[in-house]
């Protein structure tokens, strides 16, 4: 099994801007699976997918797809291939987040941490913990 190699030197430690980040849903649960569960094959990655499950060669479409974005790369593994994320989840994370607040807050983090407080998801104790954090920056 012959495969043209498209994956991109050096993006392991490439500082990601949130305007690089673009998934979509199925993509991100790609991601997902793979920042949770390491490196995997497409068939691995597939029998973690809840039923109904797609068809393998969606799953590698989507693999591909990100591959050829720059967030995942591949390994051979034998006769195939294992893939693994590139992009940190940690990125993505910061990007979703930011996307929330724009989106749903008015672009205002103060309205978010409010409602967390509001809907007591955010309590007293952690809210100090954060003060802590801000302060030692």
């Amino acid at each position: 099994m012959k495969r043209n190699d498209k994956k991109e030197k050096g993006n392991e430690d490439k500082n990601w801007t949130q305007e690089e980040i673009a998934i979509t849903a199925k993509e991100e649960e790609i991601m997902r699976l793979l920042w949770g569960g390491g490196k995997m094959s497409v068939k691995e990655m597939l029998n973690r997918m809840p039923e109904p499950k797609p068809h393998v060669n969606t799953v590698s479409t989507f693999v591909r797809q990100l591959e050829a974005k720059g967030y995942v790369s591949h390994e051979e593994a034998g006769m195939g291939y294992k893939y693994f994320a590139i992009l940190p989840k940690k990125n993505f994370s910061r990007k979703t987040l930011s996307e929330v607040v724009k989106n749903y807050f008015n672009n205002n983090m103060l309205s978010m941490v409010s409602a967390l407080v509001d809907d007591e998801e955010l309590t007293v104790e952690q809210l100090k913990e954060l003060i802590e954090i801000i302060e030692k920056k």
